[in-house]
């Protein structure tokens, strides 16, 4: 089968989320400049440098009281700051609750009953007993081809990771299961491992 996007593809639901996949959940916490907390899944999230480490997200809908986009990008184009906090399979129902079109008001933490702690580096809450939690500072918001595509960068300036997921000195991503998106209404977790050594090292 081939299709053209801008033609459409004649399936019953999209096939584009189900090609590219599986995709990592950055869990973006916030908080507004009047101290409203939100939380919120993204499953366009990506590490994509080292040195210094940064990461991305993109958010790809709007809400009627954000003027074009979403609580995060709002909330982060007003603060300069959010934090990316690691899903892990046990949290998968938490996860989902936030990802609700809830009204700016509500406080995702409170009404998935999620512990919050506050972070190190930037004036943001996290979510305590994550995996891990990256405390990043905006770099750029891009806006993306399309009515409210926006590609959000930052670099991580705190890192947190729990200590039972320490093995030996790594970070072992067994010991949590992290989740990841599939297409519609699918997901998937980790728990298998392999490794493969590059040529020349």
């Amino acid at each position: 089968m081939f299709y053209r996007p801008e033609d459409g593809h004649d399936l019953p639901h999209n096939p584009f989320n189900a090609i590219v996949t599986p995709r990592p959940i950055g869990w973006i916490s916030t908080r507004g400049t009047d101290g409203s907390e939100n939380l919120a899944p993204y499953s366009f999230f990506n590490a994509v440098a080292y040195f210094p480490p940064q990461v991305m997200f993109s958010s790809t809908s709007a809400k009627p009281d954000r003027d074009g986009t979403k609580d995060s990008v709002a909330n982060i184009r007003d603060t300069d700051v959010f934090c990316v906090n690691i899903v892990e399979y046990a949290m998968r129902d938490a996860m989902n609750v936030t990802s609700g079109p809830w009204d700016k008001e509500v406080d995702e933490f409170a009404k998935a009953s999620i512990d919050r702690v506050d972070c190190e580096t930037i004036p943001c809450s996290r979510v305590a007993g994550a995996p891990a939690n990256l405390e990043c500072k905006l770099t750029q918001i891009v806006q993306l081809p399309g009515e409210a595509n926006f590609a959000v960068f930052g670099e991580v300036i705190g890192v947190h990771m729990r200590d039972d997921c320490m093995v030996d000195g790594l970070f072992d991503v067994t010991k949590f299961q992290p989740l990841a998106r599939l297409g519609y209404k699918d997901y998937t977790f980790v728990k298998d491992v392999f490794s493969l050594t590059r040529p020349g090292e």
